[in-house]
C-alpha cells in the first residue's frame, strides 16, 4: 500500500516554516545574510581588482582583518567594519526590517 502524502507533517511547507519548526531559522537567515555579505564583498574586490593586502591598507588595518571579513563563519565582524569595507569598494551595506 502506497504511503499518503499528507502524513509527511513537512509536505508543502516553505523551507522557512520547516526551519521555524526546527527552530533555526533565526539562525540559518543570519549564516545567510554572512554568506552573501562575503560573496558579494569577494566578488567586488575582483571587479575592482583589490585584493586582500590592498584592501587591508585602504582600511587602515590587518589582512588578518579583510580574512575575517571575507569569512562567513567568522562572528566577530562588526557592522561598521563591513559598512567601511563596502565603502572601499564603492557599494554600501543595505538592511531592513521585513
Amino acid at each position: 500500500m502506497a504511503k499518503d502524502t499528507n502524513d509527511n507533517k513537512h509536505m508543502g511547507s516553505s523551507l522557512d516554516s520547516f526551519l521555524e519548526e526546527e527552530g533555526v531559522l533565526g539562525e540559518t537567515q543570519a549564516q545567510a545574510i554572512k554568506e552573501v555579505i562575503a560573496w558579494q564583498l569577494g566578488e567586488a574586490m575582483k571587479e575592482r581588482k583589490i585584493s586582500k593586502s590592498r584592501l587591508a591598507l585602504m582600511m587602515h588595518t590587518s589582512r588578518t582583518q579583510v580574512n575575517r571579513i571575507l569569512d562567513p563563519n567568522d562572528g566577530n565582524v562588526t557592522l561598521d567594519t563591513l559598512q567601511r569595507a563596502a565603502a572601499i569598494i564603492g557599494r554600501r551595506v543595505q538592511f531592513e526590517l521585513v
